[in-house]
Parts: structure tokens; sequence; C-alpha cells
């Protein structure tokens, strides 16, 4: 079983200038419910299917297992979606020996910038950039598949 331990950190400054790279990236959920959801992203030109567990209490943890796809089969499944895909550019930041991604989104969620962590243990210590915002790990509103769902532009002016 693989386990994805992560942190969420809104962003608060510029951090383009600290990119390496970037990725264009559309995703759209087939299932999103209480016990798992089911991803198809299309990633540059890699395609993924992802089935991600419910969160652990602590709000970092989660089951999470992906296989590869072509990108033509995964278009051939966003359109199985409910909703509108999901659009976003990643940004790959390097900070001491991790890695951030920083997802620009746009559409619906357009204004919103999220930096997400991978860690091998909840309780790694980790560098936090000038640019890193508030925490919101275990906010379920960030979860992407809740962006699908109730999208940023209706709910932001709310925080």
């Amino acid at each position: 079983m693989s386990i994805e331990i992560e942190r969420k950190f809104l962003v608060k400054a510029s951090f383009k200038e600290f990119s390496k790279s970037n990725v264009y990236i559309v995703q759209a959920y087939l299932s999103i419910g209480p016990k798992c959801s089911i991803r198809v992203r299309i990633c540059g030109d890699k395609a993924y299917l992802t089935i991600k567990g419910e969160t652990s209490a602590s709000g970092l943890s989660r089951y999470e297992w992906e296989r590869v796809l072509t990108v033509d089969e995964a278009r051939d499944l966003i359109k199985l979606s409910e909703f509108e895909a999901i659009e976003k550019t990643r940004y790959f930041i390097p900070q001491g020996k991790h890695c951030y991604e920083v997802d620009v989104f746009e559409g619906k969620n357009s204004g919103l910038i999220v930096a997400e962590l991978e860690l091998e243990s909840e309780d790694e210590t980790y560098e936090k950039p000038s640019w890193l915002g508030a925490e919101v790990t275990g906010d379920i509103r960030y979860y992407n598949a809740n962006l699908q769902i109730n999208s940023y532009s209706e709910w932001k002016d709310d925080v």
C-alpha cells in the first residue's frame, strides 16, 4: 500500500523566480466520495489514473494508487466527469532536500495558488521558504476533488 504524506500551504509572495520547471495540468474526478476519489490527470505529455483514499485524522496522510495512461485514454476518461476539468500550472521549486510543487489554478479556481510538499513521514522537518503562506493541510476546501465540486470562485470571499 502506498501512503502519500503531504502538507499544503497558501502562497503569500512571488515564487516563480525560484522555479526550476513547470508543467500544465488538466485533471478531472470520475468519482468523489468519503472513502476514496478517482482522478484522471494529464500532466504535460503524460497521463495518470489515481485513486486516493480517505485522509487520516491529522490531514497529512492517505492511501494513493496510481497507474500510467496514454494521453488519449485520459482525454476520453476526463469526458466522463460530471464537472468541468481543473486546469493549473504546476511549478517545481527545490528547497533543501525537498521540492515544493506550487499550483497556480485557472478557470473557476483562478486566483488560488497552493504549494504542496510531499514528505517521508508526518513528523519530518522541512525548510519553509519566505514566499510560503498559511498552512491549509487538512482543510478540505483546498483538496482538488473539492475544488472541482465547489470552486474557489464560489467561496474565496468567505475566507
